[in-house]
């Protein structure tokens, strides 16, 4: 009999650690320019506190929608401050946004094509499809057309562009050559990943609008794993995150 409770014990123990660690895990929807640069934050985040933190990547504007739909999503790094802006005054979270990087905005190719007249550049026949984040959904794709109509060339690039579902399509595009040029994040360009792949110049950022990225924690992940949320949302903050944005290229706020 004795054994019997202890078996029982046991196997209640177990369970509860198992939803512990469960809890612990943390669901981070990220905007696709952070798509390297979370892996770094994510690892130090654990190093500090032993907690897993799992990305969810995608175009800002259908992670908005996802939360709006009951996505189970805990933190949410936007590549603007309008989409979480949304969701924190409709009730979906419970912090309003607050910038943790700027995003920087670049022209980016894999093909033999000089690219040292920058955006104006993209009207030369030589330069065949552009690609450009969805502007619905992507930020930074809304911010390459203010880039292309302040250099005035929108009406005669707007045939040749293509559009990804994110910087993260983009940059398949790019990557298979299926685009001469793609509008590009720098984070995404200067990532050890990508180093090196072709070549790219910053756009310069009086063509377009500062790309202030928000966070917010949401209603999830104050419900669901309130410590584990609120913590990641400090080490965002923290002088050690900045220095890993830094370090992909992003200004700091």
């Amino acid at each position: 009999m004795k054994n019997c409770w202890v078996s029982i014990l046991s196997a209640l123990i177990l369970q509860l650690v198992c939803i512990q660690a469960h809890a612990e895990i943390l669901t981070v929807a990220i905007a696709a320019n952070l798509k390297y640069v979370f892996d770094d934050l994510a690892a130090e985040f654990k190093k500090e506190t032993g907690i897993e933190a799992q990305s969810v990547l995608g175009a800002s504007g259908k992670i908005a929608t996802q939360v709006r739909n009951g996505a189970p999503f805990d933190v949410f790094l936007s590549a603007d401050m309008e989409f979480p802006k949304a969701l924190y005054e409709d009730g979906y979270a419970v912090t309003p946004p607050r910038p943790y990087a700027y995003g920087v905005l670049v022209l980016w190719t894999q093909k033999d094509i000089d690219l040292a007249q920058g955006v104006a550049g993209l009207v030369a026949p030589s330069v065949g499809k552009v690609a450009i984040a969805n502007p619905k959904v992507a930020p930074f794709g809304r911010q390459a057309l203010k880039a292309l109509g302040y250099y005035q060339v929108r009406a005669a690039v707007e045939p040749k562009l293509v559009y990804g579902e994110s910087i993260t399509q983009v940059s398949q595009y790019v990557d298979s050559k299926a685009a001469d040029v793609g509008f590009s994040a720098k984070s995404i360009v200067i990532a050890p990943e990508t180093a090196g792949k072709g070549k790219w110049i910053e756009v310069p950022t009086e063509s377009y609008e500062p790309i202030a990225q928000g966070m917010v924690l949401l209603k999830h992940g104050v419900q669901s794993n309130p410590e584990a949320a609120r913590k990641f949302y400090g080490f965002v903050l923290s002088p050690k995150a900045r220095e890993i944005f830094a370090r992909y290229g992003y200004k700091l706020p």
